[in-house]
C-alpha cells in the first residue's frame, strides 16, 4: 500500500500538539469565513502567507491559507478528510505538497497528490484545482531536487486531461547556470524569499485573476508552461 495516499496525521515529534491545534484552527476558520480561494499544503504555502506578496496579491482575493510546515501528502489528505474543506464553498483550491515526502518514490508522491485531487473533487465538484509545481531544493544539485522534477513531470502528464485541474510551473529561474540556488532566492535553500515568492507565484496570481474575474481560462491560455 502506498503510504503517500493513505490519510494520516503528522507525527507529534515535539510533543506539544501544535499540528492538531493548527488543524482545529483551520476548522474554525472554515466555518467563520467566506473564502473564494483556499490554499492548502506545506511550508511553501505557509510561508507565502507571511510575505508582502500575500498581502498585496492574494489576501484581496478573499483567500484562506490552510498550510502547515512539514506536511506530506498523507497529512494534507487527512486534514481534508477530517473537515477542513467541509464548511467552505471556494471557487478555487490551490494545492502544493510533496517536497517533504523525502522517503517516497516520485510515483508514490504523484499518486498521493492525485488522491488529494480525487478527495477534493468529491467535496467540491465544481471548484477549480490549481497545482503549483514543486520547487527545486538544496544549494547544489541533489537527488531530492531531481525527484521533485520527476514528480512535476509525472503529475503534469496525469492532470493534463482532467477538467478544472491546472498545473502551473512556478519552479523556473531558481537554478542558476552553474546548477546552484542562490540564498537570495531561497534563504534556507527550500523556502522562497519574499522577492522570489513574487517571481514564483505571479503565474498563480494571474491564473486566479482569470478564473475569478474573467471566467474559466482556456487550457492553452493558462500559464502552465
Amino acid at each position: 500500500m502506498n503510504p503517500c495516499s493513505v490519510a494520516a496525521p503528522q507525527l507529534d515529534t515535539e510533543g506539544d500538539g501544535r499540528w492538531n491545534s493548527i488543524h482545529n484552527r483551520f476548522l474554525s476558520d472554515a466555518k467563520g469565513k467566506d473564502a473564494d480561494v483556499i490554499f492548502i499544503g506545506d511550508s511553501i504555502l505557509q510561508a507565502l502567507e507571511h510575505t508582502e506578496v500575500w498581502n498585496q496579491w492574494f489576501a484581496p482575493l478573499h483567500c484562506l491559507n490552510f498550510s502547515i510546515h512539514k506536511d506530506q501528502t498523507q497529512n494534507v489528505l487527512w486534514r481534508i478528510k477530517n473537515g477542513e474543506l467541509d464548511h467552505v464553498d471556494p471557487k478555487v483550491i490551490v494545492v502544493h505538497v510533496g517536497t517533504n515526502n523525502v522517503e517516497n518514490t516520485p510515483e508514490q508522491v504523484c499518486e498521493g497528490i492525485l488522491e488529494i485531487i480525487r478527495t477534493i473533487r468529491e467535496k467540491h465538484p465544481s471548484a477549480y484545482i490549481v497545482l503549483p509545481s514543486l520547487l527545486p531544493r538544496g544549494q547544489h544539485p541533489n537527488t531530492l531536487r531531481e525527484k521533485n522534477a520527476k514528480i512535476n513531470q509525472l503529475l503534469r502528464e496525469k492532470v493534463t486531461t482532467m477538467n478544472k485541474v491546472e498545473m502551473v510551473a512556478i519552479d523556473k529561474g531558481f537554478v542558476q547556470t552553474d546548477g546552484t540556488i542562490s540564498h537570495h532566492d531561497m534563504h534556507d535553500y527550500l523556502t522562497p524569499t519574499n522577492a522570489a515568492c513574487r517571481k514564483a507565484f505571479e503565474p498563480i496570481y494571474d491564473l486566479l485573476q482569470q478564473i475569478l474575474f474573467e471566467g474559466e481560462p482556456e487550457k492553452d491560455l493558462t500559464p502552465s508552461e
